[in-house]
């Protein structure tokens, strides 16, 4: 079964039997919450109905060298990776951030390890640091980090071949943005219009969210030089959309609509579908709040059964990655109020999905970012294979 034919399995599936199924999570107790805040009292309104069974074939035999625990067809691309957070492929190999070391590591196909670069002016602490990655079809490299004066948007050519790739000079496209040791967003995606798109949080000061004047808590749109689309919703201003607390993942579906993966604070994590100049409502509401004046999620969740991070979209499915519920959720594009759960609890907190070659998915854990539980060979990248369980 490929990845489409599962997309397709998903939204049959979901709308039928598993309804029978309630969102669990993963058991990861004791787990902190995300920001060290007092517990915000629970919502009243519920969630949307989501069915998120363990699909058949999760569990398997103890893993042979080269295959990860669980799923016999799954592949270990690659281990002891330190903190990694955001992975793209250039030329058929990977290219990792770690978040802590400031190094970008070249992973080849067998799974070798070698420094591509390490980022200059890093500086953060705590979910700060060497965060997101995007790659142009120029062969240039786009870098998410934190720097003395805030997060940074940076671009870099990439020069040599496969086993030898390499960062040339930096030039910054945006500085400046809010950071913090919490909530700096992070996340770099091209959108099939051409378009850089970046994900901010609100670095823990909760009203630059709905500041449209700053650029923290949002979502930014620009040109791959740094500069403000003409057509960007509001003239003259990089936001696309605001109102958010700490967003981490973006894609897209094929028919161009937009979707981003938000921590919430203690009630609700978001699934949200983004439009352009819409407020998602953070600091006022969190999750579901049925006002007009908010847009509201398409899917949400507790966050110890969530805290997405990276998200992907493959044949009608959007994949994410979730850190404290330990599991890659799949959500059919064809009914985003409904999700299925993969590999839950196997490779412990996952940080990134992304397409990886041959129709597979590649994954990476997130279990040496103090707030996992880190295993011998922590941390790791994974291959997917394209008939998921």
């Amino acid at each position: 079964m490929k990845i489409m034919d599962t997309a397709t399995r998903l939204v049959l599936c979901l709308t039928t039997a598993v309804l029978l199924t309630s969102c669990t999570g993963t058991g990861d107790s004791p787990a902190p919450t995300l920001t060290g805040e007092p517990a915000a009292p629970t919502s009243p309104v519920q969630p949307p109905s989501t069915a998120s069974p363990t699909p058949a074939g999760v569990a398997g035999p103890a893993a042979e060298p080269g295959q990860a625990t669980g799923s016999a067809a799954a592949r270990i691309v690659t281990d002891g990776l330190a903190a990694p957070w955001s992975a793209v492929l250039v030329d058929g190999v990977a290219l990792v951030s770690e978040r802590d070391s400031s190094r970008i590591l070249e992973i080849a196909a067998n799974g070798t390890q070698r420094v591509a670069a390490t980022i200059e002016g890093v500086t953060g602490t705590g979910e700060g640091g060497l965060l997101g990655l995007a790659v142009d079809g120029e062969r240039r490299l786009y870098v998410y980090s934190t720097a003395d004066d805030g997060n940074r948007i940076q671009r870099f050519p990439i020069t040599g071949a496969p086993g030898s790739l390499e960062l040339g000079e930096a030039e910054t496209l945006l500085s400046g943005i809010p950071s913090a040791s919490i909530h700096n967003g992070g996340r770099l995606a091209f959108g099939p219009d051409g378009m850089l798109y970046a994900t901010t949080g609100d670095a823990g000061q909760r009203n630059v969210a709905q500041d449209r004047s700053s650029l923290g808590g949002k979502i930014l749109r620009m040109e791959t030089d740094g500069g403000v689309p003409d057509d960007n919703p509001f003239a003259g201003s990089l936001v696309y959309s605001y109102g958010h607390r700490n967003p981490q993942g973006l894609t897209w579906d094929d028919a161009g609509t937009l979707y981003a993966a938000e921590f919430g604070q203690n009630t609700w994590d978001e699934l949200n579908v983004i439009t352009p100049g819409s407020n998602y409502g953070w600091p006022i509401v969190e999750g579901i709040a049925e006002s007009e004046a908010f847009t509201d999620p398409v899917q949400q969740w507790t966050p110890e059964t969530a805290s997405p991070s990276g998200i992907t979209h493959v044949n009608g499915t959007i994949f994410i990655a979730n850190l404290r519920g330990r599991v890659l959720r799949a959500v059919p594009v064809e009914d985003p109020s409904m999700s299925a759960e993969l590999y839950a609890g196997e490779y412990g907190r996952i940080r990134d999905v992304i397409p990886g070659p041959q129709n597979t998915l590649w994954i990476l854990t997130s279990n040496t970012d103090g707030r996992g539980r880190p295993g011998a060979d922590d941390d790791r990248l994974i291959s997917i294979p394209p008939d998921l369980p």
